[in-house]
């Protein structure tokens, strides 16, 4: 790879991928590691947090490296408040000091550090430093501000808060480059920030793709028991009465197999996926409530009784009469998910099902893959960022209902590719619209999805990185290097 002038990459051309978070949670920065590797022939050392296991191809690559430090622990809820504010203190110097140590000892010297923003505190001090020790270029990729992702818990008036912001200001300015992740927020970080940043919009890597038919029934075999197994005594999913193939191991809720043939069941619940992190910038509550919503609406439009005979019931709902059981699948680890799991437990719901679930990094694309629509709640504490798993969504060819804010619209296109929503009551329509008549006569739902499909073969990672990205850090490489 060579910079400006034609100056060629010094040492023996090594780029380190800093992640003060879990690895296998940072996509974005996995596929930077993949695109150094692939693209720029770089060795790749990563330093982040471990946890979760992050892609094959970028575990099994012979250029990239993971190096794990150890995981600061939870916070122990039994902690006095009074001292919760030395824990603000503590923890960052910890992690400083063994950012330090990773990136100035363990790993050979880098030409260049690009370093995933938020965190802020202590990552950027920490790499600043890493950077000026090692001779090294030093190049942020903003992801959000993490002044504002602290403000959530702390608010917008705290000392903490308008300390974290000047330190992620101040190391900002003195980066060699940068990147982030939308327009909008380039605007702000080159007008209240005075930082000139590269946008390199997400883009989801090859392996997110739509799934053949044989891919989807070996999914929904491996993961069948799972759906079947209800939060609460029983749902629309569990009910004995509509699951005597229970025990056929070529049937699965969705998919059937006689012989080599395969084919999707008419009466199969649609499937509604969402990732979530479940944080407070994700208000769950939002889908628990639309739906409700939808169990509720379509009891009352098809005059459902109550009163009928259970198994009655129940089979009366399999057979779909116009609107189809719902099937949510919720992915994701976070610090609210029991909370949620618990709520989900008590509703009352006849025509929805609710699972919550950790996939294998190669099971994830081929869940979204096999889906009928994506669901986002992501709001960004910033209003600036957008979120990384309706990139993924899109390059499984799935259209999605996303909460709209500010700068949403950088990536979803009303009525092409998806739809946008600003509370449960509006998501409820957009189910009781798009799921009307499913599986065949469902022609809303239809052409998003096929929005979706036109779109996405314009542009992958690999090109986007290539036009953006690589010209930034052969750039600062070579000018560090002067």
């Amino acid at each position: 790879m060579s910079g400006e002038n034609g100056g060629r990459i010094r040492r023996s051309g090594r780029a380190a991928v800093v992640v003060l978070g879990d690895i296998g949670r940072s996509p974005r920065m996995q596929y930077h590691a993949l695109s150094l590797a692939r693209q720029a022939h770089l060795e790749v050392d990563i330093v982040a947090y471990g946890g979760s296991d992050p892609h094959s191809a970028v575990k099994h690559h012979n250029s990239v490296h993971i190096h794990e430090m150890t995981q600061w622990p939870s916070n122990p809820r039994s902690l006095p408040k009074i001292l919760r504010p030395l824990l603000l203190i503590f923890k960052p110097l910890v992690q400083f000091l063994m950012l330090l140590w990773y990136l100035c000892v363990k790993i050979p010297a880098p030409d260049v550090f690009i370093v995933q923003n938020p965190p802020s505190v202590p990552t950027l001090v920490a790499v600043k430093l890493a950077s000026w020790i090692r001779r090294s270029a030093f190049i942020i990729d903003w992801h959000n501000f993490g002044y504002t992702l602290l403000a959530l818990s702390l608010g917008r008036n705290s000392r903490f808060v308008a300390l974290y912001h000047w330190i992620e200001k101040h190391f900002g300015k003195v980066a060699n480059g940068s990147l982030c992740v939308t327009k909008a927020m380039q605007h702000e970080l080159a007008q209240n920030w005075g930082i000139s940043a590269t946008v390199l919009y997400d883009q989801p890597p090859e392996f997110f793709r739509p799934a053949s038919l044989e891919e989807k029934h070996k999914l929904f075999c491996r993961i069948d028991k799972s759906l079947r197994t209800p939060y609460s005594l029983q749902d629309c999913l569990s009910n004995e009465e509509i699951t005597t193939d229970n025990d056929n191991p070529n049937v699965t809720l969705f998919t059937t197999q006689t012989g080599s043939d395969i084919s999707l069941k008419w009466n199969r619940p649609a499937l509604i996926v969402s990732s979530t992190s479940w944080t407070p910038d994700e208000d769950f509550s939002i889908l628990l409530e639309a739906a409700l919503m939808y169990d509720r609406r379509v009891s009352a439009l098809l005059n459902e009784d109550d009163l009928k005979r259970e198994e009655v019931l129940w089979q009366e709902i399999k057979g779909g009469k116009q609107y189809p059981r719902l099937l949510f699948i919720i992915t994701g680890k976070g610090p609210e998910k029991e909370k949620y799991e618990q709520k989900i437990a008590k509703l009352n719901l006849k025509r929805v099902a609710f699972r919550t679930m950790w996939l294998a990094p190669e099971d994830y694309p081929l869940l979204l893959g096999s889906a009928d629509l994506g669901v986002c709640l992501h709001t960004s504490s910033s209003g600036l960022d957008l979120p990384m798993k309706v990139v993924d969504m899109f390059g499984c060819g799935l259209p999605v209902c996303a909460v709209s804010y500010s700068c949403i619209n950088e990536l979803v296109e009303v009525d092409k590719n998806g739809l946008l929503f600003s509370s449960s009551s509006e998501l409820a329509d957009q189910f009781m619209m798009l799921f009307k008549g499913f599986p065949g006569e469902c022609d809303e739902l239809k052409s998003l999805r096929q929005g979706v499909l036109a779109s996405r073969s314009s542009v992958n990672w690999a090109t986007e990185w290539e036009e953006n990205a690589k010209p930034l850090i052969s750039k600062v490489i070579f000018e560090n290097s002067s």
